[in-house]
This record gives structure tokens, sequence and C-alpha cells, in this order.
């Protein structure tokens, strides 16, 4: 005989499903803050130097999302990201500046011809794993620095060019906003852009993450083989992370070009890849708000820094010679605060906001009826004859 019994269909409810985006009131309380703190900064503060480390931050997050999507999420380290960054920030000079197209086209083609860049590059980087690939995408950064230096049309060079695109959207423009009888400074203006850009790369991360393709990345991370045993395909799903990092590396260098005015190829050297790779370790791989906080925390190293070289000899201010410089003894910060994190707190700093929830070893309680019910055999696998 055959066994013709059917199992019940699942009800929508009872299928496996990703989990909300905003599933504690600890999360919907934080991003009511975090979007009450983008409006309130600077209404609170006109100060062009705190605001600017601020927006500088905010830039530095949105790279960082893209790396912490690759290396958190994907499990893929890459030591290249100062390239597509820097390729986000020419590519928007010359969109922006250049042929003077409006913001809401040339920040897009800004990321998009930054993920071009990526998609070219994955197939041949990510058959590589490990150090190899760290190696490989290293290589990345002093090509982006040789072709800046010598397509002199649209980068200027050794020299550098300055930075001219637009910001407006429409009659809005954030480099002189104007709110009704509130007239804004520059500064405050490219905050409340970098801040606003920033809340929606964490929604689309976040999104991302919570997809089909999300887990996808993060099985590959975990276990490679075991995830394609199950059908996950490896080099296509690393392929979607590293052309979106791509692209948010290029939109995070669109936002700096626009907010440092003056760009040059050493901008986008080995110190600012490593500069990203310490905001992911530090603020917490694989986490959505963990760029934020690192980037807050990378930010205030040269503030200390410059303060410190009152007081610390082997540390010259800016404009002297002689002693460690400003961005040198950052770079120095940046390794000691990510070897001291990798070894005692591996969460970042995120993990220090996480409410740890102790597992109930209590069984779950039973109904009456389950508890007086007769115990049945397991039924035998079904036989076809």
């Amino acid at each position: 005989m055959t066994d013709t019994t059917t199992t019940p269909a699942l009800s929508r409810r009872e299928r496996v499903q990703a989990p909300r985006l905003f599933d504690t009131w600890t999360k919907k309380i934080l991003a009511i803050l975090f979007v009450v703190a983008i409006f309130a900064v600077p209404l609170m503060t006109a100060d062009s130097y705190v605001l600017t480390v601020l927006a500088t931050a905010a830039t530095a997050a949105i790279a960082a999302s893209g790396l912490n999507l690759l290396t958190g999420y994907a499990g893929q380290i890459s030591l290249g990201h100062a390239f597509f960054v820097g390729a986000g920030a020419f590519s928007a000079q010359v969109l922006g500046g250049q042929w003077g197209l409006p913001f809401l086209l040339w920040l897009p083609l800004s990321a998009m011809f930054a993920g071009v860049l990526g998609l070219v590059v994955a197939p041949f980087a990510l058959r590589l794993r490990g150090p190899y690939l760290a190696i490989v995408s290293l290589g990345l950064v002093y090509i982006g620095i040789y072709a800046a230096r010598n397509l002199t049309a649209l980068t200027g060079g050794l020299n550098g060019t300055a930075v001219t695109a637009g910001v407006a959207i429409g009659p809005l423009d954030f480099a002189k906003l104007r709110i009704g009888p509130y007239i804004f400074t520059r500064e405050q203006g490219i905050f409340f852009l970098c801040w606003l850009v920033l809340a929606l790369v964490l929604l689309m991360t976040a999104n991302i993450v919570r997809s089909r393709s999300g887990r996808a990345m993060q099985a590959i991370r975990d276990h490679d083989l075991a995830a394609e045993v199950l059908g996950v395909r490896r080099l296509p799903t690393v392929m979607n992370a590293f052309v979106v990092s791509s692209m948010l590396g290029g939109l995070g260098g669109g936002l700096l070009a626009v907010l440092l005015q003056y760009i040059r190829p050493e901008n986008f050297g080995l110190d600012l890849s490593i500069q990203y790779v310490a905001i992911i370790v530090i603020g917490g791989l694989a986490s959505i708000w963990g760029p934020v906080l690192g980037a807050l925390f990378i930010g205030l190293v040269p503030v200390a820094a410059i303060w410190l070289a009152g007081f610390l000899p082997f540390i010259s201010k800016p404009g002297q010679e002689g002693g460690l410089s400003v961005s040198g003894f950052g770079l120095v910060v940046y390794g000691v605060l990510i070897v001291v994190f990798l070894l005692f707190r591996r969460g970042g700093l995120i993990s220090f906001f996480r409410i740890r929830r102790r597992a109930s070893h209590t069984p779950p309680p039973q109904t009456p009826a389950a508890d007086n019910a007769p115990e049945t055999p397991s039924a035998p696998e079904a036989t076809h004859t």
C-alpha cells in the first residue's frame, strides 16, 4: 500500500520569516532619537569645526557600512575600500562640477560608477580568499592613486581639484540652506545632508541583511561549504555584496568630496582603507549601527591628537615639522584599537548596548490535554509498493 497521508500546508503566520526591522521598543526609541539628533545638533551649535567633524563621520559611516556588508556579513576581507571611495569622489566632481548635473543625478551616478568598477573587479578578486583577497584589494588602492595622478583632465593630477558640484534639490540648496526665517551656514546644511543620507543607507542595509540575499551572505560567511551544499552559490552571493559595498563606498566618497571642497589623489590612500577597517572593527562587525559608532569614535582621534600635541613632545602640531604627525598618530591609534578590540571586545562598541538575554531552562508549559494524552509511537516511514 501507499501512504496517502498529506501534511497540511503551513499558513503564512507559521512560515519562517525574516525578523522585523524594529522588533523591539528599544530599537524603535533609538531610531526616533537618531532622527531627532539629526535635526537637533545643527540647531544647538553653529561651530563649523564640530559640524565638519560630525559630517565627516557621517560620510565615513556611509562608506564603512558598505565595507561592513562585505566583511562583517559576507566574511570577505578587503583593504581596497578607499579605491571605491576615491572613484566616487572624483566622479562626483566630474559629473556635478564639470558637467553640471544636478545633485539627484550626480550622487547616484557616482555611486553607480563605483559599483561598476566593483563589478569589473569582483569576478577576479573574489576567486581568492582570506589574506590573498586582502593583498589583491590592497593593490587597487595604488592603482587608483596612479590613475588619479595621471588623469589630469578629470582629477587635476598631483595638485588635485576643487569640488564645485551642487547640492541643491529643487529650491532647497544645502550649501545655502534657508527654511522660512531661519538661515543656516554651509556646515549646518551639509551636516543635514550627510546624516539624512546616512539614515537612508542604514535603512537600506538593514533591509538587505534581512532579505534572502543577506541571509545567503551570512551563510557563506559562517560556513561556505555547507552553504553551497544547501544550494547557496558562493560567487554570485559574494559578488552582490562586493558590488553593493563598492556603491556605498562611492556614495560616501561623493559626499566627502562635497564636504572637503578640495580633493587630491593622496586623500584616498592606504591610511583611509585602514581607517574604514578600524571603524567596522571598533564599532562592531555584522551590525547595522556599528559603523556609526565606529565612525564617531574614530572621528574624535584627530581631535584628541591635536589636543595631545600641546602636552606630548613627540606629536607635532599641524603645520609643524618634526615628530609624529597627527595623521601618523592616528594610524598608530587605529592599529592599537583594532588589536585591543579583537582581543578583548570582539563585538565592538555596539556590544555595550546589547541587552544580554539569559536563556531560560524552564521547560515550556504543557496543556492539560497534552499531559493526559497517551504516548503514541512515532509513525514509520511511508513505504511504496
